[in-house]
């Protein structure tokens, strides 16, 4: 199954979330195929260095969409592994194709009215590049929440999520947290470092909910 993890603004943490993702799921025995379609190539440059440091699971990382076409197409035992892709709008032909193809899209949102709008622009993006007889699942949750109480944003931002239509927001949030910078410089999930961290315990109950 396809998973698209993306949204139009930069920022929102969606390689961080493709990376972890793919470590959780290189941890289970279907495995995982994740497709890095952001220019940028942050989740590339990760799992270089995952690879640089001798850690394991690893994970194949391609950038080729057309192969991504023909996994999603093919028949057979290779479509219990489960494929990631990270969209970003600076390649805006292959974000639509990516989502043409998905079954699922998952949309993390940062706690600001801009993000709220950009959420909606790429929920528009959407609609128009899938199949309507097809509709994939389209999931949004909150990253990059405040972890003080007292800032009244996470929460806004959380209500107009559940209220935009044609998205189902989560029941999670993701953190701002230093765990999720050193997930990307060490090359390591957030669970793999602090197993018991609080970072770590958000990420699983994601990839639970997902997976």
């Amino acid at each position: 199954m396809l998973t698209v993890i993306g949204n139009l603004k930069g920022g929102t943490g969606k390689s961080t979330v493709a990376f972890n993702l793919a470590v959780w799921l290189a941890h289970d025995k279907s495995g995982v195929r994740v497709f890095d379609l952001d220019p940028q190539a942050t989740l590339s440059d990760t799992t270089e260095i995952r690879e640089e440091d001798g850690y394991e699971p690893l994970f194949e990382v391609s950038n080729d969409i057309d192969e991504l076409e023909m996994l999603v197409n093919s028949k057979g035992k290779k479509k219990t592994t489960q494929l990631l892709a990270d969209v970003s709008a600076t390649n805006m032909p292959h974000l639509e194709r990516a989502v043409s193809m998905a079954k699922r899209i998952l949309i993390p949102v940062q706690p600001s009215q801009a993000d709220i709008w950009s959420t909606q622009r790429f929920l528009k993006i959407v609609l128009s590049a899938i199949d309507k007889r097809k509709k994939p699942e389209i999931l949004g949750f909150i990253n990059r929440a405040d972890t003080h109480v007292g800032v009244l944003e996470t929460g806004e931002a959380e209500e107009a999520l559940q209220m935009m239509p044609d998205i189902e927001a989560l029941d999670t949030r993701l953190y701002q947290r230093t765990a999720y910078r050193r997930s990307f410089s060490e090359g390591l999930a957030v669970f793999e470092q602090d197993p018991m961290g609080k970072a770590a315990r958000e990420m699983k109950k994601l990839a639970k909910l997902l997976y």
